[in-house]
């Protein structure tokens, strides 16, 4: 390792909770989907909810908590690329759905 403080081992307690954390999620995510909110909030929520789940899963089940450091750093310069892409297909997709023939 590079000599600092080595991170403990994965263990099937740990993957355990948090496997049963994730289940806890989804499950807060179903209450919200069911319950009475504006579209924004709601909106904003699940997106909260789906992104603290990717960052959940990529950490331990794609063991990135326990890789060098700069593993994970290489990442995020993919991450950002990959966001500005999506920027750039977004008005196509909103150019398309306004293209579909009106409905009898």
């Amino acid at each position: 390792m590079d000599g600092g403080a080595q991170l403990k081992e994965p263990t099937l307690k740990g993957y355990t909770a948090v496997w049963a954390g994730l289940v806890a999620i989804v499950a807060v995510e179903a209450v919200l989907a069911y319950s009475h909110l504006s579209t924004g909030t709601l909106l904003a929520c699940l997106l909260v909810l789906a992104f603290i789940e990717a960052t959940i899963g990529l950490l331990y089940f794609m063991h990135l908590k326990y890789e060098r450091s700069i593993l994970f750093w290489s990442i995020v310069p993919v991450m950002v690329f990959v966001f500005l892409f999506m920027d750039h297909i977004w008005p196509d997709a909103l150019r398309a759905l306004h293209m579909r023939p009106p409905t009898p």
